[in-house]
């Protein structure tokens, strides 16, 4: 993190997508809001469904992302909140339980570590690794439905919690290629968690959401209740798909494919073909949020974002398809990052806000490690993995 001389911090978030690579820089001070003042993106030609395929392609993209940003910021990028989405990843529910170690009874900042570190050991597979460990709800002596239990008085702690795993291999490969273009990873986060950041309310949370991120080659499916995430699921169809129908059938560029998915809807045979697609998509993200949650209540419907989100027409077919109200999720909470309140830009600056809340909780718990992030650092892990 750069600081200039009020002090400001500078954060950077590098969402890694299928059809582009995104980067926006973000500057905060004691005295203003998060500030976006840059921008910068290059087609990802080297990753498809989220996992690098040609490296030397991705690194360049990467490289010519953060240059762009720099130039329009006017500052140095050092450091990135990494989003990844794939078929890589997976999300698992879990439990802990531990015995209340402060004196006298009283929780504290300890002993809610302590237990949230007993929910996230979970059994994964030897070629994958824990990427967060994400509260649901505690419980104190009984008590369900507590978001903090620190304060509180007990002598037995529970912690319900979501734990997000992801192949090894690919966050290495992730990881080695931002290193390659110049910068440190402050984090790896997941996509659609970061997303959730720039277009989900606490509201919404609280009533049950699910929110669908259509992106270029997957779409990211996560349900939230009660405001803890509930369930994450990645499907391995996106936006990219219905172009490459609408390429296939009017026998176009995918560029001029691209722009017809989005603009020309009245088209009787292109509205045939995108609808197909996206009906699928729509009946898959269905399916994967009641087959893991058969009696999940909604009460906030479904937002939809990512780029695959601006098709013509996807908002009422997702009505249809679910049954529930459906609303666009736009990125909001930012300011100066007007131009980019759009779909395709949700996770980008998803990231900035979930970088911003790090900052602001290690600030408040000094050198102590944030239990949501259950490695010391990814960039430490990183280097470790490339000595010789």
């Amino acid at each position: 993190m750069n600081w200039d001389e009020e002090h400001s911090t500078i954060i950077a978030g590098l969402d890694l997508g299928t059809t582009k690579v995104c980067v926006v820089v973000a500057e905060q001070t004691a005295e203003r809001p998060l500030r976006v003042i840059g921008m910068g993106q290059h087609p990802s030609e080297g990753i498809q469904r989220g996992a690098i395929v040609d490296a030397e392609k991705t690194v360049y993209a990467i490289g010519e992302a953060i240059r762009q940003a720099e130039l329009r910021a006017g500052v140095e990028i050092d450091s990135v909140y990494a989003g990844i989405s794939g078929e890589y990843i997976a999300g698992l529910n879990s439990t802990g339980m531990v015995a209340v170690g402060s004196e006298g009874g009283w929780i504290g900042a300890q002993d809610r570590a302590r237990v949230l570190s007993a929910a996230g050991v979970v059994k994964v597979p030897f070629d994958c690794e824990v990427l967060h460990v994400l509260p649901q709800e505690f419980v104190v002596n009984g008590q369900r439905g507590i978001l903090d239990p620190v304060g509180m008085y007990g002598v037995r702690l529970e912690a319900s919690v979501h734990v997000v795993t992801s192949s090894v291999a690919a966050v290495r490969n992730i990881c080695h290629s931002i290193l390659r273009a110049g910068v440190d990873v402050r984090s790896v986060v997941l996509g659609p968690l970061a997303s959730s950041y720039a277009v989900l309310s606490e509201d919404e949370q609280q009533m049950g959401v699910c929110l669908i991120d259509i992106g270029g080659g997957t779409t990211d499916v996560v349900v939230f209740v009660g405001k803890g995430l509930r369930h994450s699921g990645i499907i391995g169809l996106g936006g990219q798909n219905a172009t490459n129908d609408i390429g296939v059938g009017l026998r176009t560029t995918r560029t001029e494919a691209e722009q017809v998915k989005c603009t020309v809807a009245s088209n009787e045979a292109v509205a045939y073909i995108v609808g197909a697609r996206m009906e699928e998509i729509l009946a898959l993200a269905r399916k994967e949020v009641y087959s893991a949650l058969p009696n999940v209540e909604l009460g906030a419907g479904i937002v939809l974002t990512g780029g695959g989100a601006q098709t013509a027409g996807v908002v009422a077919l997702a009505e249809r398809v679910f049954g529930l109200p459906v609303r666009l999720g736009v990125p909001v909470g930012l300011v100066g990052g007007e131009e980019l309140a759009s779909p395709p830009y949700a996770t980008a600056l998803g990231l900035l806000l979930y970088g911003a809340e790090q900052q602001q909780e290690k600030n408040q718990k000094g050198a102590q490690v944030l239990v949501e992030e259950p490695f010391d650092s990814v960039l430490g892990r990183v280097k470790k993995w490339l000595q010789p």
